[in-house]
Parts: C-alpha cells; sequence; structure tokens
C-alpha cells in the first residue's frame, strides 16, 4: 500500500532544511521562477547534523506512517480524554446558556447536580473516537504531505508550502471526522441529556433504536464544517510558527538544539496554534454540540436559532481547552517520534536549484 508513497518520498523536499523566499528578501519583485512548474528532482539529504542521528525507518516509509498514525492515537486519545470536564461544561453551556452562564458557573451546577463523577460523563467515546480521528488526522497528513509535495516538485513545494500544509490536513481531517462521528454523537448525547444515558454501552443501542444509523453521522457534515478548518489552522499554524520560532526567537539553529530543547519549541508553536484553532472552529463547534443533542434539527436551522451571538457563546472555556490540547497534542507527537527515532525533518530552507534560477549561487 504504502510502496509508491516511500518511492516518492525520496524525493520529497521535507527530507532536508528549508528557509522562507520572499520574506527574507531573497527574491526581487520579478524573482518567480518562469516557465512550467519543475518535475520532481533527484533526492535530496537532509543536513549533515541529520544525517548523523540513526533513524528507525526512511521518512516515508509504511513503517514511517503507522508509527505516526500511532503517535497520533496517543497524542489525541489521551489529550481529549484529560480535559472532557471542561468538554462538557462548555457543551452545556453552548445547548442551553441559560443555565449554565459561564465556565465556573457551570462547573458548579454540574458538580451541584451530578457530583464529581459525573464530571467524567462521555470519557469512554471521547477517548475511542479521538484516538481514531488521532490515527487518521497525523498518520493521513504524513502522506498527503508526501503525496502533495512530490506532485508540485521540490521548488514549488517550498514556494508554496503552506498552501500545501493546508492541503495536506484538510484532506486528512475528511477521514478524520468520518471515523470522529459515531463516538462525538454518543458523546454529546452523555453529557448534554441528563437521563438519557450514563455509559456508552447504554447510549450507543438507544441511538440506533431511536434514529438507526442517522444517529451518529447526521453531525459529520457540521463536524467537517468545525474539524477542517481546525486542523488546517492547526497543522499550517504550527509548521510556520515553528518556522518563525527558530529564525527569529531562538538564539541558535535547530541542528544545535538538544531534543529538550527542540520539543519546547514544539509546545510553543502548538500553543499557539491552538488559540487560533479554537477561534476559527468555534461556531461550527457550537452548532455540533446542539444538532447532536435535538432530534429532526438541521445544521442550517441550528445556525439560524444561534444566531451570531450564540454561536460564539463558550469560547472562552474552548480557548484554554483547544489552547493546552493542542500545545500538549503536538508534544506528545513530537515526542514519539523522538522515541521510536522517526525522522523528524527542520523546517524548510530554499532548494538549491531555485537558488541558482534567483542568481543567489554561483
Amino acid at each position: 500500500m504504502f510502496s509508491s508513497v516511500a518511492h516518492l518520498a525520496r524525493a520529497n523536499p521535507f527530507n532536508a532544511p528549508h528557509l522562507q523566499l520572499v520574506h527574507d528578501g531573497l527574491a526581487g519583485p520579478s524573482s518567480s521562477p518562469a516557465g512550467p512548474p519543475s518535475a520532481p528532482r533527484r533526492p535530496r539529504r537532509l543536513a549533515a547534523a541529520a544525517v548523523e542521528e540513526q533513524y528507525s525507518c526512511d521518512y516515508g516509509s509504511g513503517r514511517f506512517f503507522i508509527l505516526c498514525g500511532l503517535g497520533g492515537i496517543i497524542s489525541c486519545g489521551t489529550t481529549h480524554t484529560a480535559v472532557v470536564p471542561l468538554d462538557l461544561v462548555k457543551c452545556r453551556m453552548q445547548v442551553d446558556p441559560q443555565k449554565y452562564k459561564g465556565i465556573f458557573n457551570g462547573f458548579s451546577v454540574t458538580l451541584k447536580e451530578d457530583g464529581v463523577r459525573g464530571l467524567a460523563k462521555g470519557w469512554a467515546p471521547t477517548f475511542i473516537g479521538y484516538s481514531m480521528q488521532g490515527l487518521c488526522k497525523f498518520g493521513f497528513y504524513e502522506v498527503f504531505k508526501v503525496l502533495y509535495s512530490n506532485m508540485l516538485g521540490e521548488e514549488n513545494a517550498y514556494l508554496w508550502r503552506t498552501s500545501l500544509y493546508l492541503a495536506a490536513s484538510a484532506s486528512a481531517e475528511f477521514f478524520a471526522d468520518i471515523a470522529l462521528a459515531p463516538m462525538e454523537a454518543a458523546k454529546v448525547r452523555i453529557q448534554t441529556q441528563p437521563g438519557y444515558a450514563n455509559t456508552l454501552r447504554d447510549a450507543a443501542p438507544k441511538m440506533y433504536q431511536e434514529e438507526g444509523l442517522k444517529a451518529f453521522y447526521k453531525g459529520v457534515a457540521p463536524l467537517w464544517m468545525r474539524q477542517i478548518p481546525y486542523t488546517m489552522m492547526k497543522f499550517a499554524c504550527f509548521e510556520r510558527t515553528v518556522e518563525a520560532l527558530y529564525k527569529f526567537v531562538v538564539p541558535k539553529p535547530r541542528s544545535e538544539c538538544s531534543k529538550p530543547e527542540q520539543l519546547v519549541v514544539t509546545f510553543v508553536a502548538g500553543y499557539i496554534a491552538g488559540v487560533f484553532c479554537a477561534i476559527v472552529s468555534h461556531p461550527a463547534d457550537s452548532v455540533v454540540s446542539v444538532l447532536n443533542k435535538e432530534k429532526g434539527s438541521s445544521a442550517s436551522q441550528v445556525l439560524q436559532r444561534l444566531g451570531f451571538r450564540g454561536v460564539w457563546k463558550g469560547l472562552f472555556a474552548r480557548i484554554i481547552m483547544i489552547g493546552t490540547l493542542t500545545a500538549l497534542q503536538w508534544f506528545i507527537y513530537d515526542s514519539v517520534k523522538v522515541y521510536f527515532r522517526l525522522p523528524r525533518p527542520p523546517p524548510p530552507e530554499m532548494p538549491e536549484s531555485l537558488k541558482k534560477k534567483l542568481g543567489l549561487t554561483q
């Protein structure tokens, strides 16, 4: 399955460090390369520091993609489960803002009604659903990043790298949400409908009996509305923030940073990306929460009823949750790569062929 991807990965520009082009002032107004898109070049090698490191597999190999998927399971499954209490209160604020008037009030009301155990409602569908989502999100992102970069060719993959990150993450999230949708629907029912069900074993059969398979997948379109912009921001913002941090903030090159220092950069970039993720995806998240609670409603009906102000209820709680969650996810994912000694290509730099076209090298 991965043999063709592995073959393409050997010519992938992410195998080498790259730097920014126009922002660095290396190109003038007419410096864009003329002519048709260049064909993929022959394999490039990692920087000297990276070559010396012994990896457990090749970049773009089947083992690489599988272990990246495992990293996604660990990072998403554990982090989303850890913030179940905050997610529960956030969902209740969205579906019943009159009763749950704020994050602190929401916790207080929930504790009075359900006790401490009530804050853990929905942990099972959260863990299962977001583990499956993490597998597809991170695993397929690496697959699509390799495929799309080789479709563009080395030079265009560098010049259009932000668009490449956006396209690869959107493609991965499309499949990730299909895997997530059933468990997300069950989780929202458990968390927002008191007395409906307390466990996944109770909720799933009841939902199927009432609405059939539609009960589990009617929220997939709003999930795409919420998660695809979220994931596009999560990956593209993270990649470019890492690039900016090493260029403007970190006082030494990445190759001279220790693994713990690199992981600190990963965490900071992840938190910055998470704040933007929460903002762009929050309106759709509000629609999903209400839609999965109600029977027979459509996304457009829920959106019309909530109005502009209604879709932003619970944003502060979501920023705290998603910012921390995204930072931890990237930290754990990168740590898994370090543990399994997977290739971790440094930020991109301009290909030699493009430097020659721009007259930057002899």
